[in-house]
């Protein structure tokens, strides 16, 4: 189990193969990995801003990191994600977990990420072509995602 906040980017197969390696286990390993998109309602994205409380950031992905390992039987998990200014295409965020079976691992992948969506400390901000955007809200959507996990 680990949880990472950095600035740079990071390698999706290396953080795999190190979540995994030795462990002759493990029968599947999901992972889901966030990017930057280039468009907003019909309008160009420059960049995104995201900042956070390093502190508290870190420990609400703890949390959740905890709280999946307890609902599923997983083998290993990772959760990194970026802050600081990126670009369309960019990737933000990486989740990875393994588990001797597929679907403890797609559903502890999903409930991390429903997380990561509505609940972590993080605020996004969007500089759009036409002037920024402002800060991006959190969507319905999103939060009836996550109450099917019932946190």
């Amino acid at each position: 189990m680990t949880v990472s906040l950095q600035t740079g980017d990071f390698d999706i197969s290396t953080e795999m193969d190190a979540l995994s390696k030795g462990d002759t286990n493990i029968g599947a390993v999901v992972t889901f990995t966030g990017l930057v998109r280039d468009m907003v309602k019909d309008e160009r994205i420059l960049d995104m801003t995201l900042e956070h409380y390093p502190a508290m950031a870190q420990a609400e992905l703890e949390r959740i990191e905890q709280e999946a390992n307890k609902r599923w039987p997983l083998n290993g998990t990772r959760i990194l994600h970026r802050f600081g200014t990126l670009k369309p295409g960019d990737r933000i965020v990486l989740v990875i977990t393994a588990s001797s079976h597929r679907q403890a691992a797609f559903e502890a992948a999903q409930f991390i990420m429903d997380f990561l969506k509505t609940r972590a400390p993080f605020w996004k901000k969007e500089r759009l072509e036409k002037g920024d955007s402002g800060w991006v809200e959190a969507k319905d959507k999103d939060d009836a995602a996550l109450e099917r996990w019932r946190l």
